[in-house]
């Protein structure tokens, strides 16, 4: 009986710690002294698998952080994917409407500075609540532990902790090469005084984050209870973009090359239409799937009802605000592409949807086919890359989230060997990728830099995954959405240029973490970006 109930204190605490706010929160491994949780672990350790799995199903929780089904509820409030859709929408290559249903409109016009606003907020809050879990359960775990679970649960945690921290890391200070001496975000840990938990360095950030990421690779295999687990490919994933950040070309490519083991890129028939929405696909490594329970939950505060054009039951359908291309970057793409059927052109045509059908309408019909209170008319460079796991017009929005795929993996590596020196690997890799399963005429272009090449293939590939904004700024490279009037499709309320070196782009901390960590000396400097701003500016791609 003693060890139940201490059982039970423990687990709801970790649960609890899903939906709470990290600011008002100290995480010391809840009510229990370190020797009872390790007594309660050690003596029932099968029980931790609540705690375990409810790390992962936290990555895309409706409703975390404001209100609940009924009442207060934010329809953009779900996540991590709620992070990426954010993080690419304050970069140059997706828009949305400028309209009061676009409830991401606040990261396309970068108000998403205001401490007090809830898009910033859920943006800090979410990976620091990850960390604190985390922390949480690796704590609870005997150190000197034979039992094999729960040695790869911990391994498990200490990767989802440097996950949280490269969702952090990128975007409150500048890049490693120019910025490792300045100050970044806070590391939790039971050494600190979360009242008091001055900011670390950027170095100290990453150093945190590669040392998580090599203890859980001595540790995990490729064994794992889905995809929607950590493996030692993720891990090894994961660092490879920590190095990639950090600079370090040659390690991120060989860790790239050790993640993509075992997967193999989609072929262009996979991803023509409806797709991106199956955790199953052979050229994932790594998603989120929604349950039966957050989906039934709430359905239009999940990702797939912002993002697929094809939601029954979702705002981006049914009001118009579906993530569109930047016309700038569409144009760049060649015809014979097919990742250039991903988006609708100027007419709203792809060939990629010819033979799908949403009620009456088959292929360009469903661009204009109508339903009230569920489908308006699809504006051009609407994205169609999206797809619907349970069909187009489900109002079931289950579609799964891709976090890690090969395709990514195999980009690492190639900008990895140019970078390190090895050119001519690195033009074989690229070539090979692009030419075999994406685009058969493709060469190499002599207009661009080979890292600005790669860089282009990340953009279109990686479109709407979240790392529109870190690559940007880890290279270097300025905001363009526009090159002058007429030249793009971003509304004008969003058409506006940001220097690669404009302290704007940091985000800002929290009021809440203000308030309650007076350690935290915020990023300050630069203005909110205004309509027309910086036109002249360019970036090396869509120039």
């Amino acid at each position: 009986m003693k060890i139940y109930k201490l059982l039970t204190v423990m687990l709801g605490g970790m649960m609890l710690a899903s939906c709470s706010d990290i600011d008002n929160q100290i995480y010391e491994g809840g009510a229990l002294s370190q020797e009872q949780q390790q007594e309660v672990i050690s003596a029932i350790p099968e029980r931790t698998e609540a705690a375990f799995n409810g790390i992962f199903s936290f990555l895309a929780n409706p409703c975390q952080n404001y209100g609940t089904r009924f009442s207060n509820a934010r329809a953009d409030d779900f996540g991590f994917i709620m992070m990426a859709i954010s993080q690419d929408l304050e970069g140059a290559d997706m828009t949305g409407a400028d309209s009061g249903y676009n409830w991401f409109s606040t990261a396309s016009e970068y108000s998403s500075r205001d401490a007090s606003y809830a898009n910033p907020y859920i943006r800090y809050v979410t990976p620091y609540t990850l960390i604190g879990m985390a922390n949480d359960l690796i704590k609870t775990i005997p150190a000197d532990t034979e039992n094999e679970s729960l040695i790869n649960m911990r391994a498990q945690c200490y990767a989802m902790r440097a996950f949280a921290y490269l969702s952090l890391a990128p975007y409150f200070q500048g890049n490693y090469a120019t910025c490792k001496d300045k100050p970044c975000v806070p590391i939790l840990n039971d050494s600190v005084d979360v009242s008091n938990n001055p900011r670390a360095t950027v170095e100290q950030v990453y150093y945190t984050i590669v040392t998580d990421l090599t203890e859980a690779i001595k540790v995990l295999d490729e064994n794992r209870l889905s995809k929607a687990y950590v493996n030692v490919n993720v891990a090894y994933g994961l660092r490879a973009r920590a190095y990639l950040n950090m600079g370090k070309w040659a390690e991120a490519a060989a860790d790239a090359e050790k993640a993509m083991q075992g997967y193999t890129p989609a072929v262009p028939n996979e991803i023509m239409a409806n797709a991106f929405c199956n955790i199953e696909d052979h050229n994932w490594i790594w998603g989120i799937t929604l349950t039966d329970d957050q989906v039934n939950f709430m359905q239009y505060a999940t990702g797939p009802s912002w993002m697929s054009a094809f939601s029954g039951d979702g705002y981006g359908a049914a009001c118009g605000t579906t993530a569109m291309i930047n016309e700038l970057l569409w144009n760049k793409i060649p015809a014979t592409d097919i990742r250039k059927g991903w988006w609708l052109d100027e007419n709203q045509h792809s060939d990629n949807w010819a033979n799908l059908t949403w009620g009456s309408a088959k292929g360009d019909a469903i661009a204009k086919y109508v339903i009230d209170d569920v489908k308006v008319e699809t504006p051009p460079y609407t994205n169609i890359k999206f797809g619907m796991k349970s069909g187009i017009g489900s109002t079931l929005n289950n579609s799964d989230w891709p976090l890690m795929r090969v395709e990514e993996m195999i980009l690492i590596q190639a900008e990895g060997y140019a970078m390190s020196g090895n050119e001519a690997k690195a033009r074989e890799i690229l070539t090979n990728f692009v030419k075999n399963y994406r685009d058969p005429n493709y060469t190499i272009p002599s207009a661009r830099t080979l890292q600005d090449e790669i860089w282009f293939q990340r953009r279109v590939e990686l479109w709407g995954e979240g790392f529109a904004v870190s690559d940007a700024r880890r290279l270097g490279k300025n905001i363009v959405r526009f090159h002058g009037a007429g030249t793009t499709n971003f509304p004008d309320a969003f058409t506006f240029n940001i220097a690669a070196d404009d302290p704007y782009l940091n985000m800002r901390f929290s009021q809440a973490e203000k308030d309650n960590n007076i350690g935290v000396i915020d990023n300050e400097g630069g203005e909110q970006p205004v309509a027309g701003q910086n036109e002249n500016l360019r970036d090396g791609v869509t120039d």
